[in-house]
C-alpha cells in the first residue's frame, strides 16, 4: 500500500482571529489534489482550534500543537488529550523541537505523551530531529533513533502515527536539509523501524520532513523516495502553503 502524502501546517504561536480567518479563507478557496492523493492538517494555536475547525473545508483537518501527558486535573495551563477528543480535534503535534529545547521535554516525556494521546484516540505527528552540534558531531542517527525508541518502547500500534523529521538547525533558519540529506535520514529511520519495530510499520508509517520547507524547494524534497510529505512552519501562514500541498503530485506521477 502506497503511503499517502501528508502535509501539515504548524502555525505555532501566531495569529489574531482576523488573520486566522484570512488564512482559512485562502485554504478554502484553493485548488489542491484530492484527499486520495494528499492528507492536509493545519495546526492553529489552541484558542483558535474551534473556530478553525468550524470554518475549514471538510477535506482538511486540524491538529493541536501539544497536549498534556496524562488525564487532566490540577495542571494549570495545560490542555488534555480528552479535551481535544471532546472538541473532535483529530490530530496533535507532540515533541516539537521548540518544546524539547525551550521547555526541556525529554525523549521519555514525549514518548509518554504520544502513548497517552494515542490511547485517547488522537492521531499523532511525532517530531524528531538533531541540533547542528549533533549533526556536526556525526550523531544524527543516534539522536533520532533515541527519540524514536522512546516512542517505540511505549507504542504498539503505529497506524495513527506520522513521524516528522525536523533537523533543528533547519527550523526557521532558512537553512534546509538538502534533498539527499533528508532522504538519507528518512531512509535510516525507516531501516531503524524495520529492525526495531517491524517491517510492516517501516513500510507503512509516513515520515515527513520539516525545516524551512517552502514553495521553491518542496517538489524536489517531496520527490525523494522516503519523504512522505512535510510539516511546514512559517510558510503555512502564507499562500505558498498551497504550492506545498500541490507537491503531493510528484508522488502520484512518480
Amino acid at each position: 500500500m502506497a503511503r499517502k502524502f501528508f502535509v501539515g501546517g504548524n502555525w505555532k504561536c501566531n495569529g489574531t482571529a482576523e488573520e486566522v480567518k484570512k488564512i482559512v479563507n485562502t485554504l478554502n478557496e484553493a485548488q489542491v489534489p484530492s484527499q486520495d492523493v494528499v492528507e492536509v492538517v493545519v495546526s492553529p494555536p489552541y484558542v483558535f482550534l474551534p473556530m478553525v475547525k468550524s470554518i475549514l473545508r471538510p477535506d482538511f483537518h486540524v491538529a493541536a500543537q501539544n497536549c498534556w501527558v496524562k488525564k487532566g486535573g490540577a495542571f494549570t495551563g495545560e490542555v488534555s488529550a480528552e479535551m481535544l477528543v471532546n472538541l473532535d480535534i483529530p490530530w496533535v503535534i507532540l515533541g516539537h523541537s521548540e518544546r524539547r529545547a525551550l521547555l526541556n521535554e525529554s525523549n521519555e516525556f514525549v514518548g509518554d505523551k504520544v502513548a497517552y494521546a494515542l490511547a485517547q484516540g488522537l492521531k499523532v505527528i511525532a517530531c524528531v530531529g538533531e541540533t547542528l552540534e549533533q549533526r556536526e558531531a556525526g550523531s544524527t542517527m543516534d539522536v533520532v533513533a533515541a527519540q524514536t525508541k522512546a516512542i517505540a518502547d511505549r507504542v504498539s500500534n503505529w497506524s495513527n502515527v506520522v513521524i516528522a523529521y525536523e533537523p533543528v538547525w533547519a527550523i526557521g533558519t532558512g537553512k534546509v536539509a538538502s534533498p539527499a540529506q533528508a532522504q538519507e535520514v528518512h531512509d535510516e529511520l525507516r531501516k531503524w523501524l524495520a529492525k526495531n519495530v517491524s517491517a510492516d510499520v517501516a513500510a507503512t508509517t509516513r515520515i515527513i520532513y520539516g525545516g524551512s520547507v517552502n514553495g521553491g524547494n518542496c517538489k524536489e524534497l517531496g520527490g525523494q523516495a522516503d519523504v512522505d510529505g512535510f510539516l511546514v512552519g512559517g510558510a503555512s501562514l502564507k499562500p505558498e502553503f498551497i504550492d506545498i500541498i500541490k507537491a503531493a503530485e510528484v508522488k502520484k506521477s512518480a
